[in-house]
């Protein structure tokens, strides 16, 4: 049997490497008022980004359970094994959904594989999960090699990110409504990062500027053996940043295989426009 990779559409991947790899992406629902779309399909991130600068309020909601069952039963009349690969647990309901799917599949057909996993992990960090699980299904690997390389980098991804309006992470209950007014008033950009798969406020800095040098310095505090591996960026509709953070990058640290990407609805709502997201190993596969 070939082996499916599937995943969500939290994993902010670029629509060509979804495309050369085949890599089925489920899209989470996002919701404006009474109007419900699918994350990428019929809500672009740019659509996104715009109503939310217009003072628009959009939000998520998971996978359902059905949607997961349909889909895992399609792939199974295909004969193909299936390797889910989930938003993290800790931000959204989608993996418990896809769980309960899979055993109620699993009961209705014996001798099939059906595998979920919980990264911990989000956008394209996530993502990057994903793209390695991708490229080692095309090339062969088995189910075991696959399931032991996605826990690995699950493990050992980090994720550095900043936003450009603490408004957004307050609707969000991220943070309270006295730090957004100050930080507005501040110019305060916090940073964040992902503890056992949830955000966590990690440092408060003043100015755009600085922001991205800290990032820059927690990315060689952390990680290592920058020339060897793929470097995440995600963006709230902000690309011109998400390239100036890659030129440092490159000169500081000498890393010259990037993914880039918008970050798309299932976290653009909550995290608003002008995010700059960063993702990096901190320690590689032997």
């Amino acid at each position: 049997m070939s082996i499916k990779i599937v995943t969500d559409s939290a994993a902010d991947l670029p629509q060509n490497i979804i495309d050369e790899y085949g890599i089925k992406v489920v899209p989470l629902m996002v919701m404006l008022d009474d109007q419900v779309f699918k994350d990428g399909e019929t809500i672009k991130a740019e659509e996104l980004f715009q109503g939310m600068r217009e003072g628009k309020v959009y939000k998520t909601s998971q996978v359902s359970v059905g949607d997961f069952t349909e889909l895992f039963k399609s792939y199974i009349e295909e004969k193909q094994d299936i390797i889910y690969i989930a938003f993290s647990s800790a931000l959204s309901g989608t993996y418990q959904s896809a769980v309960m799917a899979k055993n109620q599949v699993l009961d209705e057909n014996a001798g099939i594989s059906i595998d979920v996993v919980d990264t911990k992990c989000a956008s394209l960090g996530f993502g990057l999960v994903v793209y390695q699980a991708a490229k080692m299904a095309r090339e062969g690997k088995s189910r075991e090699e696959i399931l032991a390389a996605v826990d690995f980098y699950s493990k050992h991804m980090e994720h550095i990110f900043t936003v450009d309006n603490l408004e957004y992470l307050y609707r969000g209950g991220r943070v309270t409504r006295t730090s957004a007014f100050l930080g507005g008033l501040l110019n305060i950009k916090p940073l964040l990062h992902v503890e056992e798969g949830r955000l966590v406020p990690l440092e408060k800095i003043k100015g755009r500027k600085r922001v991205l040098k800290r990032m820059l310095e927690i990315m060689k505090e952390r990680g290592r053996d920058f020339d060897s591996q793929t470097i995440g960026i995600s963006h709230g509709d902000d690309l011109d940043t998400a390239l100036e953070l890659k030129g440092l990058i490159q000169e500081e640290l000498g890393a010259d295989d990037f993914v880039i990407n918008t970050i798309g609805g299932t976290i653009g709502a909550h995290a608003g426009p002008g995010t700059i997201a960063l993702f990096f190993l901190n320690k590689l596969p032997e």
